[in-house]
């Protein structure tokens, strides 16, 4: 089976030491990215750890694929446990860092303790430089690559950031790369905040010798040659979709139907495209650079979650300004979703939709936790009986755009996900929106069927993280190209995602989570749901309870 090579590389930040291991075993098990960083957490983390303590352990991975000249490889992974959820989590982002992570020569980074002195830390094939920045405290994301590129010569595809929220310690703050990509969900940036780390940066010439098979150059044709209209909307392109199913939540989650929806679409986002933009080696190329020279605002973005989040959800029915509240997020390293939603939870409570100075003051306010800001950056979970609003998240995660009250699927996978209400644990959408062309589609509403494909799409979602592989190569990807790339059974690939699924479960039962926590605020509504829960439970082997039995842990 291909997997990634090279040592893991442990950084202890209190003593300003780093070592080296041979991790052989595990990469052969796990493959790399996202499996590997988990089963090292598992092995490494106390379960009991807070995370925004010394205790707590970041992983940077990359995958097998990261050696291939393949579209859709351009990613990094990222896992530690979160301060939003309190549960182990992994995130992942696009960019170009992910190369430049391959050309020091580890399969995995391991920061341990925490610095006395805010840091950045240069990270190569000779090891690791500890340089003291203090003049760096409070700066954003931009400044930090600034600074980055002018006093070393190094440009901000070999960097990640964390901006003032991630050292505020706001729970969703985020760990940007290639200064507008974010390792966003489940509050990362704020963990490295905790340890005085305000940016690592990558290079060598070391990258490890992993034969891809030629044939991957089938992907890449394609990619470039496909006609998809991700190519122009990036995924913005479904929201019109969303809204005619009566599936975009709006108003903080009060109605699913925006009226202002033509503002804020997938052609209003193509509109202010000036540019392609991508991730290394792809040629995809769906991202979205976008601009308007009025307002003075350019950003990458907004994508579907945030045109909700910051859009929809928050009352706002201009495209620029969810434009600008993007780049905001972006400057003060915030994961926009999170942010749009919690600051959509303030609009609610305030009575005050679509007031678009007050969004862009907020988003400010939480990032330098002054004045509200400061209530706000503990995230919806811990701040909705203060706003008097309900709690619309899963494990403390506030959901994606996706709405499960429509997509039924969907609305199991945000209750069961480890890391919370994410539309990217499963994808599971993809297979109940009502697409020209598919022949994998079920009907949005009902559970029939949907926790066995759940389970596989779960565990093939882990695979692609740990590939690592964007989950936007869904399209090309097909049982048989995984065999042909990773030189396996495509059911022995899916058994590496359970495997990996499940250490994560285990993890996190271990922190007191159970089944108790796989609910959503609008599971009595769903005929079923407990019925597919279960059903869920037992196809994975866990118990009633949704707990991972001791003999099922693996190794």
């Amino acid at each position: 089976m291909l997997h990634a090579k090279g040592p893991l590389l442990t950084v202890d930040l209190g003593d300003k030491t780093s070592r080296t291991e041979d991790i052989d075993e595990i990469l052969e098990s796990y493959v790399g990215g996202r499996g590997v960083a988990t089963r090292l957490a598992h092995e490494r983390v106390p379960f009991d750890v807070d995370p925004l303590s010394p205790e707590n352990r970041v992983y940077f991975s990359t995958g097998p694929m990261q050696a291939s000249n393949m579209s859709f490889t351009g990613r990094t992974n990222c896992t530690s446990v979160s301060p939003l959820t309190g549960g182990l989590c992994s995130s992942n982002a696009g960019g170009f860092v992910s190369r430049n992570f391959a050309d020091a020569g580890y399969s995995a980074v391991e920061l341990a303790g925490a610095s006395d002195e805010l840091v950045v830390l240069h990270v190569t094939d000779e090891g690791v430089e500890f340089e003291s920045v203090p003049d760096l405290a409070g700066a954003t994301v931009p400044e930090t690559v600034a600074y980055l590129d002018d006093e070393h010569g190094i440009e901000a595809d070999r960097t990640m950031v964390v901006g003032p929220a991630g050292e505020n310690l706001v729970r969703f703050a985020s760990i940007m790369t290639s200064e507008e990509r974010a390792f966003g969900r489940g509050g990362l940036g704020a963990v490295l905040g905790s340890k005085n780390v305000k940016a690592l940066t990558f290079g060598g010439d070391s990258a490890p010798d992993i034969e891809i098979p030629a044939s991957q150059m089938e992907i890449h044709r394609e990619a470039a040659t496909d006609d998809h209209i991700m190519k122009r909307q990036g995924t913005v392109a479904v929201l019109d979709l969303a809204n005619e199913m009566d599936g975009l939540p709006s108003y903080y989650f009060s109605e699913r139907h925006f009226e202002g929806a033509e503002g804020i679409n997938g052609d209003a986002i193509e509109e202010k495209k000036y540019k392609k933009g991508t991730c290394s080696a792809c040629a995809f190329a769906c991202k979205l650079p976008t601009r308007d020279e009025e307002a003075g605002v350019e950003t990458e973005g907004p994508e579907f979650e945030v045109t909700m989040a910051f859009g929809s959800n928050s009352g706002v029915d201009d495209i620029v300004e969810v434009m600008k509240s993007n780049e905001l997020c972006d400057r003060y390293g915030l994961d926009a979703i999170s942010a749009g939603n919690t600051v959509a939870a303030y609009l609610a409570s305030e009575d005050e939709f679509g007031n678009t100075d007050l969004i862009h003051d907020l988003v400010e306010k939480i990032a330098l936790r002054e004045g509200v800001g400061d209530d706000l950056a503990e995230g919806i979970a811990r701040v909705h009986d203060d706003l008097g609003v309900e709690n619309w998240t899963v494990k403390g995660m506030d959901f994606a755009a996706h709405e499960g009250r429509v997509l039924h699927g969907q609305g199991l996978s945000y209750a069961v996900a480890n890391r919370g209400a994410d539309h990217m644990y499963a994808v599971f959408y993809s297979q109940e929106y009502p697409l020209v062309g598919k022949d994998d589609a079920y009907p949005p509403e009902g559970f029939e069927g949907k926790p066995k494909r759940l389970i596989e799409k779960e565990n093939q979602m882990a695979l692609n993280d740990s590939g690592i592989v964007c989950k936007f190569s869904r399209d090309f990807m097909t049982p048989e190209r995984y065999e042909m790339l990773f030189g396996a059974d495509f059911e022995d690939l899916l058994a590496v995602g359970d495997r990996i699924v499940t250490l994560e479960r285990h993890f996190n039962n271990q922190r007191g989570f159970d089944r108790g926590d796989d609910t959503l605020p609008y599971a009595d509504e769903l005929d079923g749901f407990e019925a597919a829960l279960e059903a869920y439970y037992e196809r994975r082997g866990w118990t009633d309870d949704g707990v991972v039995p001791a003999g099922n842990v693996p190794a």
